[in-house]
């Protein structure tokens, strides 16, 4: 009878799962007890989740997802156990290419906007896996260069959802051999979970010395208090880590047996064999503090930069904690350090402005050393990527409102584009105005989106609100800029006087360089070009003009194939 029983409550939920909602909840808050065993590769969670309801309809069933190389042990709602249904579930969200997938009915309907909590408890173990890459063609060498998460005795580093799902969550499948599904679906949870909260306490349970273990949120370098643990002869060590808010930061962990480096901005972490490159990135981390400090002032907060010891290992950077291979090329560790440098001194809640700063820098840093050509190559690696995205997005539904700087999740966009906005904000009201702009910031006082236009108006008087509506509070695609006419004519003073007129056939309105190509040099402008018009400015040159190029890379376009204009003038 009792077997009886149970099958029509199996069948009763397998007959639910082909109506279930995978996105009607969103996860307000993660309490979570993390306990890692590097010898076993295990993990083990308990703690508590809370959901909210955001479907339009009273919800029966909940969806948790973890790992596929994880199980789920048990599910209670109220101090009392649910019934659940934990199957396979294939997606790339995991390395694995598979979720632990746990059904849940739930002890009574959750209205539209309510909440429920569920105690949870799961485990398993985390190796290096590379399935889903190799089920799409990676070799597994390059593949494991990606995929490098795992828990091992000597070294151990988990990154979140999109490698490794250790902490629950709910979404439809993704595939990676579906185009952008993968990045869209990772993207919209983001999004959803940009308020949510997560507090992790995170001990290493190990049998030799207690390692350093590391989490990428803003609170204290870690305290390695020691422990006996109750089996006996092993010893725990226990930390607190709080993401508040989530925002779009990955929660990951790295434990190993690291030393460190501390400068007055950032904490590097490196493996005994390595100690001269981190005391390289230290010597270049005093390099690059001084002249940052006359952007950002003061350090905020501290970062990490935690060594990877694959050197072939793709860097990862999330929260606070940049995890990369150690560099022997000074540029790119440059690179590097400025990213991280410029999250210690400047931090915002706004994903397009924290991070969209960070890359700034690096650009900022390449001018300062190499010239402003040399920012503008740097700065094409994510021209071509960032033009991809937003052609990708032209035809979805509301897509000015969800991917706008304000709300995407995408990082070509809260990076790549954001970076291309900082730079622009510059070229059109100076380096000394945007330098008392981002003195002024305060995160605490960001609690609107105009905030930071204000703070632009407030130092060069000047009204960009058509700039910000089209590059940050909608997404207006890029603009297409073209020469409709250039009408050189000879001054009687001497030199020559070109009329030049341009169209913007795109959606987003610029303040665009015009450059005037002349016999051995060229002479400059900039032209404010609004959407769907066109302007004209005169320039002046000493010699007839050649030709004509609109845009010298510093504004991100949808098409630059139509930037050069030639001419032939009379001599």
């Amino acid at each position: 009878m009792r077997i009886a029983l149970s099958l029509l409550v199996w069948l009763a939920l397998a007959g639910s799962c082909f109506a279930i909602d995978r996105n009607a909840f969103t996860f307000t808050n993660y309490d979570l007890d993390l306990r890692v065993e590097p010898e076993q590769q295990r993990l083990g969670v308990r703690g508590k989740v809370t959901l909210r309801n955001d479907a339009a309809t009273p919800q029966k069933i909940a969806v948790l997802q973890i790992s596929s190389s994880l199980d789920w042990r048990s599910i209670q709602a109220q101090g009392n156990p649910v019934q659940f249904i934990s199957q396979s579930y294939t997606s790339d969200v995991d390395h694995t290419g598979a979720l632990s997938e746990a059904i849940v009915t739930l002890p009574q309907l959750v209205p539209p906007k309510g909440t429920v909590d569920l105690d949870i408890g799961y485990e398993g173990t985390i190796p290096l896996d590379t399935t889903r890459l190799q089920r799409i063609g990676v070799p597994e060498g390059e593949a494991k260069h990606t995929d490098w998460d795992q828990i091992s005795p000597s070294f151990t580093a988990v990154r979140g959802l999109g490698y490794v799902v250790w902490y629950p969550v709910s979404m439809d499948s993704a595939s990676l051999s579906e185009g952008s599904s993968l990045f869209e679906t990772i993207g919209k949870w983001k999004t959803r979970e940009l308020g949510a909260t997560m507090r992790v306490d995170l001990c290493t349970l190990t049998i030799a010395s207690s390692p350093i273990a590391l989490m990428n949120d803003r609170t204290s370098e870690p305290k390695q208090e020691p422990g006996a643990d109750r089996s006996g002869g092993r010893t725990m060590s226990c930390d607190q880590h709080c993401f508040a808010p989530l925002g779009i930061t990955v929660p990951g962990f790295t434990i190993a047996r690291f030393q460190s480096l501390d400068k007055n901005v950032l904490s590097i972490y490196y493996l005994a064999e390595e100690k001269s490159a981190a005391e390289n990135y230290g010597g270049l981390t005093d390099k690059l503090a001084p002249f940052f400090s006359l952007w950002f002032d003061q350090p905020r907060s501290r970062t990490k930069v935690v060594e990877l010891p694959d050197p072939g290992a793709a860097p990862f950077e999330s929260g606070t904690t940049l995890l990369t291979p150690f560099s022997s090329d000074s540029k790119l560790a440059e690179l590097t350090l400025a990213h991280q440098i410029a999250h210690a001194m400047f931090t915002s809640p706004r994903p397009w402005i924290d991070e969209g700063i960070a890359h700034f820098a690096q650009a900022l840093w390449r001018e300062h050393i190499s010239g402003r050509q040399a920012a503008l190559d740097y700065m094409g690696i994510h021209r071509t990527a960032l033009a991809e995205a937003e052609r990708l997005t032209t035809s979805e539904k509301n897509a000015e409102d969800e991917h706008s700087l304000l709300n995407s999740a995408d990082e070509e966009f809260y990076r790549s584009k954001a970076m291309f906005v900082w730079w622009m904000l510059r070229d059109m009201i100076g380096e000394a105005a945007l330098r008392r702009a981002l003195a002024a910031y305060r995160c605490d006082q960001d609690k609107s989106p105009s905030y930071l236009q204000n703070l632009t108006r407030t130092e060069t008087k000047r009204d960009l609100s058509w700039f910000f509506n089209d590059w940050v509070y909608k997404d207006r695609g890029l603009p297409d800029f073209r020469v409709i006419s250039a009408y050189p004519r000879a001054l009687d003073s001497g030199g020559f006087m070109t009329t030049v007129t341009v169209e913007n056939l795109g959606s987003a309105g610029a303040e665009v360089p015009i450059t005037v190509d002349i016999e051995g040099g060229e002479v400059t402008k900039r032209l404010e070009v609004r959407a769907k018009a066109s302007a004209s400015i005169r320039i002046e040159s000493p010699s007839a003009p050649q030709g004509i190029l609109v845009n010298d890379g510093s504004v991100p376009e949808s098409d630059t194939n139509n930037n050069t204009f030639k001419l032939s003038v009379a001599r």
